[in-house]
């Protein structure tokens, strides 16, 4: 990825993932190509063909507490806790709930980048 691909990523979190099939994470087990699409709210874009590791073992929990943690350095919330669907978790509520939950993460490898998203 070049430098503006990177710094976009880095600003931006709103993210829709396309799979060729509408069975989803199923699918991706099988063939792992996938689309990330990814965007702000001026209409700049970015489109990224992948290939999809889903990391779903005895970490996930602890994976997915450290992605909210990236996501949500910039918001303000309480220290030791996570925003999750208009709630305020404690670092260990966020960890139940992602097991409760079955919350696993995609790793995405990127092959492709293209986009409007230049200018930044």
């Amino acid at each position: 990825m070049n430098d503006a691909t990177k710094t976009f990523l880095e600003r931006y979190h709103s993210a829709a993932m396309v799979t060729l099939r509408s069975n989803g994470t199923r699918h991706l087990r099988r063939d792992p190509r996938s689309t990330l699409y990814v965007y702000d709210n001026e209409w700049r874009w970015l489109g990224l063909e992948c290939r999809v590791n889903i990391l779903d073992g005895a970490d996930a929990p602890q994976l997915n507490l450290r992605l909210m943690q990236v996501m949500q350095q910039a918001m303000p919330s309480q220290p030791g806790h996570i925003n999750w669907f208009g709630r305020t978790l404690s670092h260990e509520e966020l960890l139940k709930t992602m097991v409760e939950e079955q919350r696993l993460i995609y790793e995405f490898d990127v092959v492709r980048a293209y986009g409007m998203y230049g200018g930044l």
